[in-house]
């Protein structure tokens, strides 16, 4: 197998490099490859994190997720890119300083043609899409999502259409799924299949993968941004190899890779039972100063109150309430709201297909 820098056989673990472009002061930028390939045949899992540069918590179970040891048990082969957004890294950052795109919105999606030439970020995108391709059975991406978040695991609804029929699809799904319930969190569906093509979520690294490619493919969010969670850290990574072991990549239990009394490990079960979607919600209509009244894990009901809006010098002016059931992933980092602005992030109960035809 090669790929980048590396070239390796059966039983062999090795770190190098893919070069992506090239940089005007010179040299190339580059994002680090760790692969672990067993002696036994098996799938391949792509793992990657760091696509935004500001997410620490996924790009150390990235790095952790996979080492030397592994190839012992391992049935199958690891390829795991831990930052691929090397650029937004260097100003710790969520998008790269190539045109300050979202890389995470750059992949490609077959079924939307544009005339437009890709730019950097687009290239470096497809290139790194092209490998996964190329070799992935299957696919995690690993975030973070704001302040104080929930860990949670976000399932991309199938499309069905041109590249796949809906039987396809369903049996892809169902291997979504699978993947999604080995991790000790909250599973939490994408948005619903209309507004998941407005925000170009089909070019994520996960649902490029998913929708376009057809890998079966999940992105897991593990709590907050910009510094490492020891105890989602730790529950990230007996995810991912409860995952593998459910693709069969283990000859034997999975390895004990991680020391649980250093850190608390911090699973999540799911706080309601019914099924919840991804919302940014609810949106303020009153411009203000917001006060939460609510914190990551409370469960609300429809009408509940999620925040007030006050003036600078402290007068309530407007509640903010929540239209559906739900429960809190995260409140909305800053003080000041506009007109249209959420204040938090919901699961909310969702009876939506979880495979559905692009139109």
């Amino acid at each position: 197998m090669e790929i980048g820098t590396i070239d390796i056989s059966p039983g062999e673990f090795d770190t190098g490099w893919l070069e992506v472009t090239g940089l005007p002061t010179g040299g190339t930028e580059q994002l680090p490859i760790v692969v672990a390939r067993g002696e036994v045949d098996g799938p391949t899992l792509w793992l990657t994190g760091g696509v935004h540069g500001d997410e620490a918590t996924g790009v150390a179970v990235a790095q952790d997720a996979v080492n030397e040891q592994l190839t012992e048990p391992l049935c199958g082969t690891v390829i795991c890119v831990p930052v691929v957004n090397p650029a937004g890294l260097r100003r710790n950052t969520r998008t790269s300083y190539y045109g300050d795109h979202d890389p995470n919105r750059c992949f490609p999606d077959p079924e939307s043609e544009s005339e437009r030439p890709p730019n950097t970020q687009e290239r470096i995108d497809r290139l790194l899409f092209e490998e996964i391709t190329d070799s992935a059975d299957w696919l995690i991406d690993l975030h973070t999502a704001r302040i104080d978040s929930l860990p949670f695991v976000i399932r991309d609804r199938v499309l069905y259409g041109d590249l796949r029929n809906s039987d396809e699809a369903e049996e892809l799904s169902d291997r979504v799924g699978t993947i999604a319930s080995a991790f000790r969190f909250p599973t939490v569906r994408e948005y619903p299949a209309a507004e998941y093509l407005e925000e170009n979520l089909q070019r994520s690294t996960a649902g490029a993968a998913l929708n376009g490619a057809g890998i079966p493919a999940v992105t897991v969010e593990l709590g907050g941004h910009s510094v490492v969670d020891e105890g989602i850290r730790v529950a990230g990574i007996e995810g991912i190899h409860a995952a593998m072991d459910a693709f069969d990549m283990f000859d034997g239990a999975p390895p004990t890779s991680v020391n649980r009394s250093s850190a608390g490990v911090r699973a999540v079960s799911p706080p309601v039972e019914y099924d919840v979607r991804r919302a940014l919600h609810p949106r303020t209509e009153t411009a203000g100063i917001v006060r939460h009244r609510v914190e990551s894990g409370d469960v609300l009901s429809a009408g509940d109150p999620v925040a007030d809006l006050v003036t600078p010098t402290g007068e309530r002016i407007d509640v903010v309430e929540t239209e559906h059931d739900g429960y809190v992933i995260s409140r909305n980092e800053g003080l000041a709201v506009f007109e249209g602005d959420p204040v938090a992030s919901m699961a909310v109960r969702d009876d939506g297909d979880l495979v559905v035809e692009r139109s």
